[in-house]
C-alpha cells in the first residue's frame, strides 16, 4: 500500500504543485477583489443617503411669516330707503257727539251700546207730548190765517169793481188791499210756526247722522235732558277709516325740501311717495299703509313742529280712535347709494375711517365721509367705491400697509351689503 501511495504522489512533481498553488490562490484574490470593487460604491451610495435623510430630517427649515387673517366683504351699491319714526294718534274719520235738541225726558232707548247703527236710525225717543200740542195749535191757527186770507181776498174783489164804477172810495179799496196782504202775511207766519213746531217734534226722535258704532249712553231714561249742550246722549264713532296724526320737526321739512320732497302733495316725477305704516302696540306691524295727505303749513312755535296726516284703512277695527301708535314715514330713498356694514366703521377724533384691502392683500387705512345709517349700514358719500374689498373682522389688530389674509365672510355673502331696509 505504500507503494501505491508513492505512485500516486510521485505522478504530481514538485513544479506543478507549486504551479496549482499558486493558481488557487490567485483565483481566490480575484473572487475577493471582484466583491471589494462593488461593495465600496453600495457602501458610499447608502452612506450618502443615510446622510442625506438625517440632513433633510434634522436641518431647521425657513419659517413662513403667517398673514393674520381678517374677514372682508365687498362693497355695493343700491336704493336705500330712509325713514323716520314718531308717535301717531288715531282719530276717527267722522266722530258724532248725540245730543238733545229739544227739552224734555228721555222715555226710551232704542239699540244696544257698542253695537253698530246706520244712518237716520233711531236710537232715543224724548216725550213728545208738548211738542205735538205745539204742531196741532200751530196748524189751527194756519187754518185760521187761511180762512182770513181768503175772506180778504174776496172782499178786494168785491171793492175793486165798484170802486172803478165810482161806487166805493178810494179809501175803501186802500182798506180792502191792506187786509188782503196782511192775511197773507199771517198765513205765512202760521205756516213758519207750524214748521217750527213740526221740527221740533221731529226733534224728540233722535237719530243717528252717520253710520258707525255707538257708544254706550251717557244718561239714564227719565233724565231730563235739553238743548243746553250739556245734555250729551252718545258718541257714534265711523272707524272703518282712521286719520293718524302725527308731528315733524322743522328740521324734517328742510331735508325733505332738499330732496324735493312736499308732504301732503303727491309728485309724478318720482317712482315713490311718502307713505306711512304702523306699529302697534305688540310690536307687530299693520297690515296697510297709506300715504300723507295733508301737512300743515306753518310750525307751531310752542312746539316747533307741524301736524301732518294720513288715512288709513281700517276694515277690521284694529286701530281704535284716541290709540298712540309708532309712525315710520318714508322720508327719502337713496338710488344707487354706496353701502359698507357699521362694523367695518371705525370713528376717532380724526374722522371715520375704513381699512381696504387692495388686491396684493395690502391693508390701507381710508377716511370715509359718512350718510345716514339703515339697519347697522351706513351709507358712504365719499371714501370708498362699490366692488372695493372692506375689512369686516378683525380690524383692530391691523396697521396701514400690513399684508393680510382676507377672507370673505359668510354672514357678508349671504346679506351681500344690499342695504335694503326693511318695509
Amino acid at each position: 500500500m505504500n507503494s501505491n501511495k508513492r505512485k500516486i504522489g510521485s505522478t504530481v512533481s514538485a513544479p506543478d504543485r507549486y504551479l496549482r498553488q499558486a493558481g488557487y490562490f490567485s483565483a481566490k484574490r480575484v473572487k475577493r477583489i471582484s466583491r471589494n470593487f462593488w461593495f465600496l460604491p453600495l457602501a458610499v451610495l447608502a452612506s450618502a443617503g443615510v446622510a442625506g435623510s438625517l440632513w433633510w430630517w434634522l436641518h431647521p427649515t425657513k419659517v413662513q411669516p403667517l398673514l393674520p387673517a381678517v374677514g372682508v366683504a365687498e362693497v355695493g351699491n343700491d336704493d336705500v330707503k330712509l325713514y323716520g319714526e314718531y308717535v301717531g294718534r288715531i282719530r276717527a274719520q267722522q266722530f258724532v257727539e248725540i245730543r238733545a235738541r229739544v227739552e224734555g225726558f228721555l222715555e226710551r232707548m232704542l239699540f244696544e251700546e257698542g253695537t253698530y247703527v246706520k244712518k237716520g236710525q233711531r236710537l232715543f225717543v224724548i216725550d213728545p207730548k208738548v211738542y205735538e200740542a205745539r204742531v196741532i195749535k200751530a196748524r189751527a191757527q194756519l187754518n185760521k190765517d187761511r180762512s182770513m186770507s181768503l175772506k180778504a181776498d174776496r172782499d178786494l174783489e168785491r171793492i175793486r169793481p165798484l170802486y172803478e164804477q165810482n161806487a166805493a172810495s178810494q179809501l175803501d179799496l186802500d182798506n180792502a188791499i191792506a187786509s188782503a196782504e196782511s192775511a197773507r202775511a199771517s198765513v205765512e207766519m202760521s205756516e213758519a210756526d207750524l214748521m217750527q213746531a213740526e221740527t221740533a217734534l221731529g226733534y224728540t226722535i233722535v237719530s243717528s247722522p252717520i253710520s258707525g258704532y255707538i257708544s254706550e249712553r251717557s244718561v239714564d231714561i227719565g233724565t231730563l235732558v235739553g238743548p243746553n249742550g250739556k245734555s250729551l246722549l252718545a258718541t257714534v264713532v265711523k272707524s272703518d277709516t282712521v286719520r293718524v296724526d302725527f308731528s315733524m320737526t322743522g328740521l324734517d321739512y328742510l331735508k325733505s325740501k332738499a330732496r324735493n320732497v312736499n308732504f301732503g302733495q303727491k309728485d309724478s316725477t318720482r317712482k315713490w311717495d311718502p307713505y306711512i305704516t304702523i306699529t302697534l302696540p305688540d310690536n307687530t306691524r299693520y297690515p296697510y299703509r297709506s300715504l300723507v295727505d295733508f301737512a300743515d303749513p306753518q310750525v307751531d312755535p310752542r312746539t316747533g313742529t307741524f301736524s301732518v296726516r294720513a288715512e288709513m284703512a281700517n276694515p277690521d277695527r284694529i286701530l281704535l280712535p284716541g290709540q298712540f301708535t309708532k309712525v315710520r314715514l318714508l322720508l327719502d330713498v337713496r338710488e344707487n347709494a354706496t353701502i359698507v356694514p357699521r362694523k367695518s366703521i371705525m370713528i376717532e377724533k380724526g374722522g371715520a375711517y375704513i381699512f381696504v384691502v387692495r388686491r396684493d392683500s395690502t391693508a390701507e387705512r381710508r377716511l370715509v365721509e359718512l350718510g345716514p345709517e339703515v339697519n347697522n349700514r351706513v351709507i358712504i358719500e365719499r371714501g370708498v367705491v362699490k366692488g372695493e374689498w372692506i375689512v369686516v373682522e378683525g380690524f383692530h389688530k391691523l396697521s396701514p400697509g400690513d399684508r393680510v389674509d382676507p377672507v370673505f365672510t359668510e354672514v357678508e355673502k349671504a346679506d351681500s351689503l344690499s342695504g335694503k331696509p326693511q318695509n
